[in-house]
């Protein structure tokens, strides 16, 4: 250990940890929570799907991937990886390219053909589950693998939900998508296609449902009060991007304007670009620091083209025009007019100013209660105000993203579950976190992040082929590798070729080690060594002459 490495460690002297007559501190193994496992909003264990990965063991990793999460391919796709934000590498050089490892075994288990391995529980119950977007195929995969049987009524043609409808095939391929959705289905989920539910306690009732989950995406556009002359000019975003995705997409013109600034508005934008429009304006009213839409979204939206006009507003839609005001930021960085116009040539206008979820099916139904947007009040446990009727995605107050839907869908089915079995559901004490201040890495070397092939910005708009590639097997192995195993042993035998007293004794592989206190003076050495934090020191005990297992 250098220098520099032994500042970084606590001063276990002054905490009464030494060699002295009487052990004041001994070390015991904890398991911990690593910040990436903390910040998945869908729960995955990461860190453990990973150590198999890095292994080798690829099918294992999928299969303990998807016990969390039935669509890695779609996730390793689309969703925005708060995991690797947290993660403690970054401290390091950057975060593991967990979204990219994940996308590598959702491709590999297409490619194989791998199947799902569980065990239901008998003596299961009959769900309807109305949305088969991401959380009500979240929510039905669960259910079922909790040995219940689960039927999926869905309004439109496909399934999928708004990541089939909303997300462009640019980012998302539809192949992937269904093909995971498939797999749901052989598992014994039953999706019904254009079946649009008016009434729910009538067709719970009509199917001898037990209980229901309703996960109805944001589909519906917000309204926006602009004044307009030509109305056919404008349409929303979403029902845009879903014709887009159709055999007839919209053609709007050679200029194009985009009202918004969020994720939806840079996906109209670069969708409108690859439908042929030569000129792509995003028109926002904050600057770009205040845009809701992803960093690398919006420069992708620059790369391919697209021009965003930051401190504007639509004051008009004229016959060929837009009357566009210049706006400033106050003190509380508020959009305020500033009475300075412009005139901006265009022949369409995508309006991205948010979208809503139709919960009318819910609203004749006592007990349940909604926000003045529409969505729906549940407790901790996903269920409304109706007995039996539960709710997640979109559908409830809060963040949205195909991630956190899908988390909805997974914590809402074990609730379901245990109320259909009577026995509440609710989650363990969770272990501490621990965060890149608590390890002890007497190992540093630069290994930095494996970096997934682009297609060229050049190219990017002649088509809707997938801009973004994934990784071969070689770097997705270099990458699973690249784990610190935060808050885990992974028996690297630091502690025990570190013990000056040979108390730590080895168990074998996969077993791990266990303390001998009859050896064991409390001097913290292993403590010292243990560089993912596994060990703790703990306030000596009354008992002693036993040992502890890790």
């Amino acid at each position: 250990m250098t220098e520099k490495d032994m500042t970084r460690l606590p001063d276990l002297t002054r905490t009464g940890v030494g060699t002295g007559a009487l052990r004041s501190r001994r070390p015991i193994y904890q398991d911990s929570i690593p910040p990436c496992n903390d910040a998945c909003p869908a729960g995955e264990n990461i860190q453990a799907w990973l150590d198999l990965a890095q292994a080798g063991r690829y099918e294992d990793a999928w299969q303990k991937l998807i016990e969390e999460n039935p669509m890695p391919a779609v996730h390793g796709r689309v969703c925005y990886h708060p995991c690797e934000n947290s993660c403690n590498r970054n401290f390091t050089d950057t975060s593991v390219s967990i979204h990219a490892v994940e996308r590598f075994l959702g491709d590999l288990a297409l490619s194989h053909g791998w199947e799902p391995r569980f065990t239901a529980p008998a003596e299961g119950r009959h769900v309807l589950v109305v949305g088969a977007g991401p959380s009500g195929l979240s929510a039905a995969y669960h259910l079922t693998r909790l040995g219940h049987q689960v039927e999926i009524y869905e309004a439109g043609d496909m399934a999928g939900g708004m990541i089939n409808y909303g997300i462009p095939a640019y980012r998302m391929p539809r192949a992937e998508l269904q093909a995971e959705i498939q797999r749901i289905e052989k598992i014994g989920v039953k999706i019904h296609l254009n079946r649009r539910v008016e009434d729910l306690q009538a067709e719970m009732d009509a199917g001898n449902f037990h209980a229901a989950f309703v996960a109805i995406g944001a589909h519906i556009s917000k309204k926006v009060d602009i004044p307009t002359r030509d109305a056919s000019r404008m349409l929303d975003a979403v029902s845009y991007l879903s014709q887009a995705n159709s055999d007839s997409p919209p053609l709007l013109g050679r200029k194009v304007s985009v009202y918004g600034g969020g994720n939806t508005a840079m996906d109209a934008a670069r969708t409108a670009r690859r439908l042929g429009a030569e000129e792509v304006v995003v028109i926002y009213r904050r600057d770009r620091q205040s845009m809701p839409a992803h960093a690398f979204e919006v420069q992708e939206a620059l790369d391919e083209g697209v021009e965003i006009k930051w401190l504007h507003t639509i004051s008009e839609v004229g016959e060929g025009d837009l009357q566009i005001e210049v706006m400033e930021l106050d003190e509380q960085g508020q959009p305020i007019p500033t009475g300075r116009f412009e005139t901006l040539s265009s022949d369409a206008v995508i309006l991205a100013v948010g979208q809503e979820s139709d919960t009318g099916l819910l609203k004749g139904i006592p007990g349940i209660s909604f926000k003045r947007d529409g969505t729906v009040i549940v407790g901790e446990d996903m269920m409304t105000g109706a007995d039996g009727i539960f709710a997640g995605g979109d559908t409830v107050p809060g963040d949205r993203s195909v991630t956190i839907a899908t988390g909805h869908g997974k914590r809402a089915a074990r609730y379901i579950d245990g109320y259909l079995r009577g026995t509440p559901f609710s989650y363990p004490k969770r272990h501490p976190l621990v965060d890149h201040t608590m390890l002890h890495l007497w190992y540093r070397s630069a290994a930095p992040q494996s970096e997934q092939p682009y297609l060229s910005s050049e190219l990017r708009t002649e088509s809707f082929d997938e801009i973004v590639h994934g990784l071969s097997e070689p770097e997705a192995l270099f990458e699973a590798r690249r784990c610190l195993s935060c808050g885990n042993c992974f028996e690297c035998d630091g502690c025990f070729g570190a013990c000056p007293e040979k108390a730590v004794v080895k168990l074998g592989t996969g077993q791990r080690y266990l303390f001998d206190y009859d050896r064991c003076t409390g001097c913290a050495v292993c403590y010292q060594q243990c560089p993912c934090h596994a060990i703790e020191m703990i306030p000596e005990p009354v008992q002693q002459g036993e040992a502890h297992h890790g």
